[in-house]
């Protein structure tokens, strides 16, 4: 299969053409065209000495919301409350400890100024979003992605302290679930995501549920979890 240049038309190829999960390359990251790439089930991936590359990988991992599963040690730390969670409070924030967690390997974090540039955009306008988990005042993890329809895709987390971000996620789960969401698109298989239900899909299957979930009305603008929302229950 051809690896596409990108137009400066935001318009991307059929994503049953990527090789090996690389679909294109080029472009920018103007929010038009990331909302565009979300939408396709295509998501961009910045590699060192490279033009702008984009994937749609098969297969694709997913978690539908009510297939959730939480570790029993998991769900004692969650009772007892150690953190606070929040929503869209500290986006950059997060998005800057996401990156600093990538730099112990020696080849730099992919979460370059450009990245975090263009997803502060789409926080700003309404499409990016961050949860976070605090104790005592200070950011210990968190995490952020993008959400269309009904479908949240998960971009990167952090922690800085045991089980933050999973405490995180799984309260951005539950809360997604609240809110009539159907999947959670985790992008890549990593046995951390696999521990809470993350199952991998075949990208066709993903495509047409992704297609199934746009249809929902996008739930735009800062988000905070419901008054009555209890991610700990």
């Amino acid at each position: 299969m051809p690896v596409y240049q990108l137009a400066p038309e935001i318009v991307f190829p059929p994503v049953d053409h990527a090789e090996d999960g690389l679909l294109a390359v080029g472009g920018d990251l103007r929010p038009e065209r990331l909302v565009a790439a979300y939408a396709n089930g295509v998501f961009p991936w910045p590699h060192q000495g490279y033009p702008m590359l984009w994937f749609s990988p098969d297969p694709r991992f997913v978690l539908r919301p009510s297939q959730l599963h939480v570790a029993r040690s998991l769900r004692k730390t969650l009772r007892k409350r150690f953190y606070d969670l929040r929503m869209d409070t500290a986006f950059a924030e997060v998005m800057e400890g996401c990156a600093r967690a990538y730099r112990g390997d020696g080849i730099g974090t992919w979460i370059t100024d450009e990245m975090k540039s263009a997803y502060c955009e789409l926080h700003r306008l309404g499409f990016a979003h961050s949860v976070e988990a605090w104790r005592d005042g200070v950011l210990v993890g968190g995490l952020y992605g993008v959400s269309l329809g009904g479908c949240f895709t998960g971009e990167s987390m952090f922690t800085l302290e045991d089980d933050a971000s999973k405490a995180a996620f799984v309260w951005l789960v539950r809360q997604c679930e609240a809110w009539n969401f159907d999947l959670i698109d985790c992008q890549t298989e990593s046995a951390h995501l696999a521990r809470f239900g993350a199952q991998d899909w075949s990208r066709g299957v993903f495509i047409e549920a992704l297609r199934r979930s746009r249809a929902q009305p996008t739930r735009r603008g800062r988000w905070s979890f419901d008054e009555d929302f209890d991610g700990a229950a």
